[in-house]
C-alpha cells in the first residue's frame, strides 16, 4: 500500500484527549487509483461510542462555564491550521472523496471560514434584559449551550458539513461526539488531529470512527446525547427522526434534495449553460444542492440543450489530482452502480439520453464515470427522485409560469435557481418560489458561514431569569 509520508499508520478515534484504536480495522479507498488506497481506520464499537460520549458529559460542566474569549481562541486555531495547511489537506480530500483538487482545496477553505466565522460568534452569544409589569422586577434572557452534541456526516463534504456543526456547536459551549461517514475516515482524522492542538479540554471533542449501524445508532440512543446533528440521506434521517423522538431528543437534520434549475426565454445562454454544468456536474454531482432537474421555458430549449452538449463534450473526467480535470471520479462503486442505474431506468420510463451515462476507462482503475443529460418529462423518477450523480434532465415548460409550478413541485428542493435577464422575472421568481434557497443567474448552491442558519436557536437553550432589584 502507498502512502503519502505525513499521514499515521492507522486512522485512530480520539476520544476523551487521546488517539484509541478501534474493536475492527476497515480500508478507505481512493476512488481515482483503486491500487493507491488512502489507508486503514479504526472502527468503533458501541462500547467505545459510549466512552467517547461519557468523556464528552463529564466534560461539559468546565466547558460550558468558559468565558467566550476561550471558546474563540480554540476555534481561531483550528480555522487558522486549516486555512495555512488548505493545499496539504485539500489534496488528501481530494484522494479520498474525489472532488477536483481545485474542488478539494476550496471545500477546506469553506471549513477553515466556518471556524473562524464561529470563533467570532462566540464572543457574540446573544442575551436580553427586559422590564416587567411589576414594579423593581427585571428579566435576563440568555443562551444556554445544550450539552452533549452528536454530529453525524456524510463523506459528500467531508471538512465543510463537519465544520459547519461543529465550530457553532463548541462556539456555544457544547461538547461534540463527531461520527463522519465511513467513507472519508482520513478526512475527519484530519480535523481531529487539528482540533487536538488548539487547546481544548479533554473531552470537549471526540472522534470515533466506524459504521452508522454501530457508532452512529449508539450516539442517537445513548441518553447522555442532547442533541443530533446530522446529515446524509432521507431514509437514514427517517430512522434517525425515529430514534431521536423515542426519546424527546433534539435533532437537526440536513438531507438531499430534487433542486430545479430554470432557464427563462430571455437567459443569457452562456450563463445559464455555465450555471447548469457547475450545479449539474461539478463535484460530480455528489452534493445535495446538485440542479438535477433542469426546467428550460420553450422558446430557448433547443439552444439550450445544444449549448449543454457542446460543453459537456469538452468536460475532462479524470483522476481528481491531475491538472486541469473538470470532474473526478464518484466517490465509490456504490454511487457508480446507482448513477448507471438511474439512467437505465429513465429510459426504460421513455426518457431520451441525450449525452453520456457511460463508465470510463482512465489510466488509474477507478469509478469515472462520462456526465449524462437526458430529456424527459415532470413525472418521471429521474426528475423526481435525488441522483448524488452527474446525471441531469432537461425539462421543457410552456412559459415561465409553467417553469415556476415545475419548479415548485419537485420534490423536496433545497435550493432552486433561475437564469433570466429581467429583474422583474426573477423578483418573482424569488417571492413565489416554495425553496427556502434561491440563486439567481448562479448555480444552485448551498449555505455560506454567516448567512441565517439556526444554528443558535439548535444549539443553545433559552433561559429566562427573574430578578427583585
Amino acid at each position: 500500500m502507498k502512502r503519502e509520508s505525513h499521514l499515521p499508520e492507522l486512522f485512530k478515534h480520539y476520544l476523551n484527549g487521546g488517539w484509541e484504536t478501534g474493536a475492527t480495522v476497515g480500508l478507505s479507498l481512493n476512488p481515482s487509483d483503486l491500487d493507491e488506497p488512502v489507508g486503514e481506520y479504526a472502527r468503533a464499537d458501541a462500547r467505545q461510542t459510549d466512552a467517547a460520549i461519557d468523556a464528552a458529559s463529564a466534560a461539559f460542566p468546565e466547558w460550558s462555564r468558559s468565558s467566550g474569549m476561550r471558546r474563540a481562541e480554540a476555534l481561531d486555531a483550528i480555522g487558522g491550521e486549516l486555512l495555512a495547511r488548505r493545499a496539504e489537506l485539500g489534496r488528501l480530500l481530494a484522494r479520498e472523496e474525489g472532488k477536483t483538487l481545485p474542488e478539494a482545496i476550496a471545500e477546506v477553505t469553506r471549513a477553515g471560514h466556518f471556524f473562524r466565522f464561529y470563533a467570532g460568534e462566540a464572543l457574540r452569544i446573544g442575551g436580553a434584559h427586559r422590564s416587567w409589569a411589576r414594579p423593581n422586577v427585571d428579566i435576563d434572557i440568555t443562551r444556554e449551550p445544550l450539552g452533549v452534541i452528536g454530529v453525524v456526516t456524510p463523506w459528500s463534504f467531508p471538512l465543510a458539513i463537519p465544520a459547519s456543526k461543529i465550530a457553532p456547536a463548541l462556539a456555544f459551549g457544547n461538547c461534540v461526539v463527531f461520527k463522519p461517514a465511513e467513507r472519508v475516515p482520513a478526512c475527519a482524522w484530519a480535523l481531529a488531529d487539528i482540533v487536538s492542538r488548539s487547546g481544548l479540554p479533554a473531552g470537549v471533542f471526540n472522534l470515533v470512527l466506524g459504521s452508522g449501524r454501530q457508532a452512529g445508532a449508539r450516539i442517537v440512543a445513548n441518553p447522555l446525547v442532547q442533541g443530533v446533528s446530522f446529515a446524509g440521506s432521507a431514509a437514514t434521517a427517517t430512522a434517525v427522526r425515529e430514534a431521536a423522538a423515542a426519546r424527546e431528543t433534539r435533532v437537526q437534520f440536513d438531507i438531499g434534495g430534487k433542486n430545479p434549475l430554470v432557464v427563462l426565454n430571455d437567459a443569457d445562454l452562456d450563463t445559464a449553460v455555465d450555471a447548469a454544468i457547475d450545479g449539474a456536474y461539478f463535484s460530480a454531482g455528489q452534493r445535495a444542492t446538485a440542479s438535477s432537474r433542469l426546467i428550460v421555458e420553450a422558446g430557448i430549449h433547443d439552444r439550450f440543450v445544444d449549448a449543454m452538449l457542446a460543453r459537456l463534450a469538452t468536460l475532462d473526467v479524470d483522476h481528481a489530482l491531475k491538472k486541469g480535470v473538470d470532474i473526478g471520479p464518484l466517490a465509490d462503486e456504490a454511487q457508480l452502480r446507482k448513477s448507471l442505474d438511474t439512467i437505465a431506468t429513465g429510459r426504460k420510463e421513455g426518457a431520451q439520453l441525450l449525452h453520456g451515462g457511460v463508465p470510463l476507462e482512465r489510466a488509474t482503475r477507478g469509478f469515472f464515470m462520462q456526465p449524462a443529460l437526458l430529456a424527459g418529462t415532470p413525472e418521471m423518477r429521474i426528475a423526481r427522485e435525488e441522483i448524488f450523480g452527474p446525471v441531469a434532465v432537461v425539462i421543457r415548460a410552456d412559459d415561465a409560469a409553467h417553469a415556476l409550478h415545475l419548479a415548485n413541485e419537485t420534490p423536496r428542493a433545497l435550493c432552486a435557481g433561475i437564469c433570466t435577464r429581467s429583474l422583474q422575472r426573477a423578483t418573482h421568481f424569488r417571492r413565489y418560489s416554495q425553496s427556502a434557497l434561491v440563486t439567481v443567474n448562479l448555480p444552485t448552491t448551498g449555505v455560506d458561514h454567516h448567512v441565517p442558519f439556526d444554528n443558535t436557536d439548535f444549539y443553545t437553550t433559552t433561559k429566562t431569569a427573574y430578578m427583585a432589584s
